[in-house]
C-alpha cells in the first residue's frame, strides 16, 4: 500500500497543472511520474497492464474525487 501512497502523493503534486490542462481525462501515474493521459479508464488500464503488469500504479480521473475500492477488486483487462 505504501507504493500506491507515493503515487497518490505524486498525483497531488501534479493536480493543479493536470486540472488546468486535462480535467475529465484519465491519467496513469507510476514511480511518481505521469505516464500518460487517456480519454477513458479502459484505455488507461489497458496501457498500464500492457506496460507494467499488475502494478502498483495509480489511475485517476482528473478533477474527480478519489474513488476507494476494496483490495479484492481488480480490473480484468482483455488481451488483444
Amino acid at each position: 500500500m505504501a507504493d500506491v501512497d507515493k503515487e497518490i502523493a505524486a498525483y497531488d503534486k501534479m493536480r493543479a497543472e493536470l486540472e488546468s490542462k486535462h480535467t475529465g481525462k484519465w491519467v496513469l501515474v507510476r514511480n511518481e511520474a505521469l505516464i500518460g493521459v487517456y480519454d477513458g479508464f479502459e484505455a488507461a488500464a489497458e496501457d498500464a497492464v500492457k506496460r507494467f503488469g499488475r502494478g502498483p500504479y495509480l489511475i485517476r480521473q482528473v478533477g474527480a474525487p478519489p474513488l476507494t475500492l476494496p483490495a479484492s477488486v481488480m480490473f480484468n483487462v482483455r488481451r488483444v
